[in-house]
Protein backbone atom coordinates (compact mmCIF):
# COMPACT_ATOMS: atom_id res chain seq x y z
CA UNK A 1 0.00 0.00 0.00
CA UNK A 2 1.65 3.38 -1.09
CA UNK A 3 2.11 5.88 1.50
CA UNK A 4 -0.44 8.62 2.41
CA UNK A 5 1.50 11.75 1.92
CA UNK A 6 -1.49 14.31 2.00
CA UNK A 7 -2.52 12.82 5.44
CA UNK A 8 0.45 12.40 6.57
CA UNK A 9 0.69 16.14 5.84
CA UNK A 10 -2.45 17.13 7.40
CA UNK A 11 -1.79 15.42 10.97
CA UNK A 12 1.34 17.07 11.17
CA UNK A 13 -0.29 21.01 10.55
CA UNK A 14 -3.08 19.94 12.70
CA UNK A 15 -0.60 18.98 14.89
CA UNK A 16 1.35 21.94 15.29
CA UNK A 17 -2.01 24.43 15.62
CA UNK A 18 -3.00 22.34 18.00
CA UNK A 19 0.18 22.06 20.01
CA UNK A 20 0.79 25.70 19.81
CA UNK A 21 -2.41 27.04 20.94
CA UNK A 22 -2.57 28.98 24.30
CA UNK A 23 1.72 28.32 24.45
CA UNK A 24 4.47 30.49 23.48
CA UNK A 25 6.48 28.52 21.22
CA UNK A 26 10.23 29.23 20.44
CA UNK A 27 11.56 30.94 17.25
CA UNK A 28 13.93 28.11 16.41
CA UNK A 29 14.29 24.83 18.38
CA UNK A 30 15.76 21.54 18.00
CA UNK A 31 13.01 19.02 16.84
CA UNK A 32 12.51 15.40 17.33
CA UNK A 33 11.16 12.86 15.20
CA UNK A 34 9.92 9.21 16.04
CA UNK A 35 9.89 6.10 13.11
CA UNK A 36 8.24 2.88 14.60
CA UNK A 37 9.62 -0.15 13.80
CA UNK A 38 6.98 -2.16 12.18
CA UNK A 39 8.91 -5.39 11.26
CA UNK A 40 10.08 -8.05 14.27
CA UNK A 41 13.20 -7.56 12.96
CA UNK A 42 13.69 -4.03 11.76
CA UNK A 43 16.89 -2.67 9.59
CA UNK A 44 18.02 -0.43 12.56
CA UNK A 45 21.85 0.04 10.86
CA UNK A 46 20.23 0.98 7.47
CA UNK A 47 17.42 2.99 8.61
CA UNK A 48 19.83 4.84 10.61
CA UNK A 49 22.42 5.55 8.33
CA UNK A 50 19.82 7.05 6.06
CA UNK A 51 18.48 9.06 8.12
CA UNK A 52 22.07 10.16 9.25
CA UNK A 53 22.89 10.67 5.37
CA UNK A 54 20.36 13.20 5.57
CA UNK A 55 20.96 15.21 8.13
CA UNK A 56 19.26 14.05 11.12
CA UNK A 57 21.05 12.80 14.70
CA UNK A 58 19.38 9.44 15.65
CA UNK A 59 19.50 6.79 18.22
CA UNK A 60 17.13 3.92 19.32
CA UNK A 61 15.52 2.11 21.86
CA UNK A 62 13.42 -1.29 21.35
CA UNK A 63 10.99 -0.17 18.88
CA UNK A 64 11.18 3.52 17.54
CA UNK A 65 14.57 5.93 15.80
CA UNK A 66 14.70 9.16 17.73
CA UNK A 67 15.93 11.43 14.87
CA UNK A 68 16.76 14.61 15.91
CA UNK A 69 17.82 17.60 13.58
CA UNK A 70 21.48 18.50 13.62
CA UNK A 71 20.47 22.00 15.06
CA UNK A 72 17.67 24.14 15.51
CA UNK A 73 15.24 24.84 12.93
CA UNK A 74 11.85 27.53 12.75
CA UNK A 75 9.70 26.55 15.11
CA UNK A 76 6.93 26.13 11.77
CA UNK A 77 4.39 23.98 10.38
CA UNK A 78 6.29 24.26 7.07
CA UNK A 79 9.77 23.64 8.65
CA UNK A 80 8.67 20.70 10.73
CA UNK A 81 6.83 19.02 8.12
CA UNK A 82 10.11 19.71 5.82
CA UNK A 83 12.16 17.51 8.13
CA UNK A 84 9.62 14.81 8.78
CA UNK A 85 8.89 14.38 5.09
CA UNK A 86 12.57 13.72 4.55
CA UNK A 87 12.94 11.58 7.63
CA UNK A 88 9.97 9.59 6.46
CA UNK A 89 11.16 9.27 3.24
CA UNK A 90 14.20 7.61 4.32
CA UNK A 91 12.92 5.50 6.51
CA UNK A 92 10.17 3.78 5.12
CA UNK A 93 11.79 1.49 2.82
CA UNK A 94 13.27 -0.10 6.14
CA UNK A 95 8.91 -0.68 7.39
CA UNK A 96 9.35 2.42 9.60
CA UNK A 97 6.45 4.34 10.18
CA UNK A 98 6.19 8.08 11.26
CA UNK A 99 5.31 8.49 14.37
CA UNK A 100 5.18 12.00 15.93
CA UNK A 101 7.30 14.58 17.10
CA UNK A 102 8.13 17.24 19.44
CA UNK A 103 10.49 20.47 19.93
CA UNK A 104 13.21 19.15 21.99
CA UNK A 105 13.50 21.63 25.41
Amino acid sequence: MAHDWQTQKAETFATFKEGARGVKLPKEAVVVFYFLAEEVKPQWAAAETALRERGFVTRHDADQIEARTPTAIPITAEAIWEWEKAGTEEVIGFDFWPDGWEIED
